[in-house]
Order: C-alpha cells, then sequence, then structure tokens
C-alpha cells in the first residue's frame, strides 16, 4: 500500500526530506516508524514522539490504510 509521510524538526533533517510517498507492507504505525527509523536512523523511539493519521493524533497500533496522511511529531522547543 502507498502512504504519504510528512517530518517535522529534527526528523526532517535526518530524513533529508519533508514530505514523501511510500510504498509500504507495514500494518500499524508502530511498524511503520520502525522501518522508516531503520532507514533514516531516527534517535527518538515511539514513546518520545506522537503521531497523526489524517490530521487526527492517534495510537501507535492503529492500522494503515492506502492513502493515509502520517506525520511522525517529536518533541518541541522553542519559544
Amino acid at each position: 500500500m502507498q502512504i504519504h509521510l510528512e517530518y517535522f524538526a529534527s526528523l526532517r533533517e535526518a530524513a533529508g526530506k519533508e514530505t514523501e510517498a511510500r510504498d509500504t507492507a507495514a500494518s500499524t504505525l508502530r511498524d511503520l516508524y520502525r522501518e522508516v527509523r531503520a532507514e533514516y536512523a531516527f534517535s527518538f523511539d515511539e514513546a518520545n514522539l506522537r503521531v497523526a493519521v489524517n490530521d487526527e493524533f492517534v495510537s501507535w497500533e492503529q492500522a494503515l490504510r492506502s492513502g493515509d496522511r502520517v506525520v511522525f511529531l517529536p518533541p518541541m522547543s522553542g519559544g
């Protein structure tokens, strides 16, 4: 299935891109994050991130569907 990923802050820097369309066999968001984490060497584990699908925060165990827009959100700092 194909999903659309968006990366922010340090994840964007590590991936070297803001967005990507990705073919994946991952069944859950946790599986998908582990897939991209291995590829881009992200330093955060799931416990330190929020995840949203189609503009709604969701559980890491949520099943993926083709066409989903997934956003991984690292901790933010600043003022």
